[in-house]
């Protein structure tokens, strides 16, 4: 699918920051727009409805499934999510860019589908780095923090199938990296031929 709009994944283990730099990278770059996700799981902390997530139940979820109504979808630590596949495909049509904080799963069946999606993983410094910073979220019985650092190995694990790796060791650095794949990203020669597709005709660029 062509369309003038790029599209950016941003994929993680949990605790590795993922939100919080896509959330300050949209404050800092009003060209870009953020999909929200469906999921099953509950909301945490002040999560509202159509803000973080949109939040259903199973039945409605696998119903939306059933209806083809997601770019992709996944199963993460027992919940499901997915990414509503009209949103996405308007947004890009209008020369809207896209990120999507989305697990590994999920990237990778996008990138299949739609070959110039950007994909990036941000990876913890550490492995005790990344439990502290699980544990000082205060979200999580230690149970699931264990479950969770399990999954993050096998999660690590994909990021060599990703365009670009961000280490997340030092916030304000590894913000500066994910704007500057997104800016690197829109003066590719392709980007910029289906972003600014009459300069292209106009200079014989076809």
């Amino acid at each position: 699918m062509e369309t003038p709009g790029n599209l950016f994944c941003v994929a993680a283990p949990s605790g590795a920051g993922k939100s919080s730099l896509v959330k300050a990278l949209l404050e800092l770059d009003s060209r870009l727009a953020v999909s929200v996700s469906h999921t099953t799981r509950a909301p945490r902390g002040q999560e509202t409805d159509g803000r973080e997530y949109w939040f259903v139940d199973e039945p409605g979820f696998r119903a939306m499934v059933a209806r083809g109504e997601f770019f992709e979808w996944a199963q993460v630590h027992g919940n499901l999510y997915g990414t509503s596949r009209r949103a996405i495909e308007q947004r890009l049509a209008g020369g809207e860019d896209v990120v999507l904080e989305i697990d590994w799963q999920g990237a990778l069946q996008i990138k299949q589908r739609f070959a110039h999606a950007v994909l990036i993983f941000v990876l913890p410094p550490s492995w005790e780095e990344l439990r502290q910073r699980l544990m000082r979220r205060g979200e999580d019985e230690p149970g699931v923090i264990a479950q969770r650092l399990d999954n993050a190995r096998a999660e690590v694990a994909q990021a060599r199938h990703f365009d670009f790796v961000i280490i997340n060791s030092l916030f304000e650095t590894a913000l500066f990296d994910l704007k500057t794949i997104v800016h690197s990203q829109r003066l590719r020669y392709a980007a910029q031929r289906r972003a600014r597709s009459q300069v292209f005709a106009a200079l014989g660029l076809t």
